[in-house]
């Protein structure tokens, strides 16, 4: 039976949805497009890390995935090591983790560039910012502020932590504050500075081996990487959120002294005094608060779906919100691979729906302990920290690419 073309369209034009249309593309059958409300195609923040699991996924998705890492700039971690930052035992390496796999980190820009590149320019639409999504029965009309008018077999969504097709995908269902996005408890400020820089205020031994290092210390965290070819360091400090509140500017100012001042206990300690520094070598130093989806009953409603952020969003304690997107893109790609017209969508929605849901849930949750422990809220010992944390990524990282897919596609026979 000739394959019928299904028009997708895609809402969000980050890391989550430029990777899905890269998996969507390379389909004969497939006509994708994809909307971002702001004037261009740009990626807010400092790095990503890209697992394992990750780098599984974007293999399946593109061939050339490996080229493409290389010219985003990403560096090859060959550890995260994981250290005392404050206490008695401040200083002692807690252990290494995941010595044997190949971590990549890679500014979140320069992997979103990549990922744009790879697609046709007439499929990319800047300054689209979304207003209305009609359900028909021959497919969804999307509307946008600008006043035009879109007709897809399918949408999805891939528009972030507040996303509008979210809101679509659930509505009418439970309580909406129960699924709404909500602060996780805690609060991070991020810096790239420059890699000669952060080696000399922090110290050469930390930049001998490419590696991440994590440090754990009474009610904050601590953590460095390099960037860009060696060029660049990210430097991140987060703390326990006493004050979250519900409102969608989760933006604080920061201080030499707000920062000493959550890091009181650390200051006798080998990296704080730095990291304060670094941090706070930038124009505007601000700190943000970490929200979550802490549930979600679906991530589809008909035609229409949710993938990455606008689906499961996460905090970052386990380094895996961009490897779910990627995984999300990854599946997505498979079925609509293998369904032959319009009315097999909604299966496809529904076997995506069953097979990610209970993996994103358990890496949001999982995540949120993670990070208790990492911010202290724990016995600071050595020896106990490493019982906790050891076996905490094995789950993540151990994810079968191909099981995972032909998972799917059975599923998708279930559905239809």
């Amino acid at each position: 039976m000739a394959h019928k073309q299904l028009r997708v369209a895609i809402i969000g034009g980050g890391l989550a949805g430029a990777a899905l249309a890269n998996a969507l593309v390379r389909i004969s059958h497939v006509d994708v497009h994809v909307f971002e409300s702001a004037p261009e195609f740009s990626e807010r923040g400092a790095a990503v890390g890209l697992a394992k699991n990750a780098q599984s996924a974007l293999a399946q998705i593109l061939p050339s995935a490996t080229d493409l890492l290389e010219k985003a700039g990403a560096v090859r971690m060959n550890s995260s090591r994981i250290i005392l930052g404050s206490g008695p035992e401040a200083g002692k390496i807690v252990f290494d983790l995941a010595a044997d796999d190949i971590n990549m980190v890679v500014h979140r820009a320069s992997l979103l560039r990549e990922l744009i590149a790879h697609l046709p320019e007439e499929s990319l639409h800047p300054n689209k910012q979304l207003a209305a999504i009609n359900p028909s029965e021959s497919g969804v009309e999307i509307t946008f502020q600008d006043g035009s008018v879109y007709h897809f077999d399918a949408v999805i969504g891939a528009d972030g932590i507040f996303s509008t097709v979210r809101e679509h995908v659930l509505h009418g269902i439970g309580a909406d504050e129960e699924h709404s996005p909500s602060p996780a408890g805690f609060w991070d400020c991020r810096n790239v500075v420059l890699f000669d820089e952060a080696k000399a205020i922090l110290g050469e031994k930390y930049f001998d081996v490419d590696r991440q290092y994590d440090w754990v210390g009474d009610g904050a965290f601590i953590m460095h990487d390099v960037l860009e070819d060696r060029t660049m360091v990210q430097c991140v400090i987060s703390g326990v959120e006493k004050d979250a509140s519900k409102n969608r500017d989760r933006k604080r100012q920061l201080t030499q002294e707000s920062l000493k001042s959550s890091l009181s206990s650390w200051l006798d300690g080998p990296i704080a005094d730095g990291m304060i520094n670094l941090i706070c070598d930038q124009p505007d130093p601000c700190g943000y608060s970490q929200w979550e989806h802490k549930s979600t009953p679906t991530y589809v409603r008909e035609r229409v779906c949710v993938m990455g952020d606008a689906a499961h969003a996460t905090t970052p304690w386990q380094g895996s919100g961009a490897g779910l997107a990627i995984e999300d893109a990854m599946v997505l790609g498979t079925l609509f691979a293998n369904i032959a017209s319009p009315s097999e969508i909604s299966a496809a929605f529904k076997a995506y729906d069953l097979i990610r849901r209970p993996r994103c849930q358990q890496v949001i949750d999982s995540s949120r302990e993670t990070g208790r422990i990492l911010c202290g809220q724990v016995d600071l010992r050595a020896e106990e920290l490493m019982k906790l944390l050891a076996p905490r990524w094995n789950f993540i990282f151990g994810l079968d690419m191909e099981s995972h897919k032909r998972e799917a596609l059975e599923a998708l026979k279930t559905a239809r």
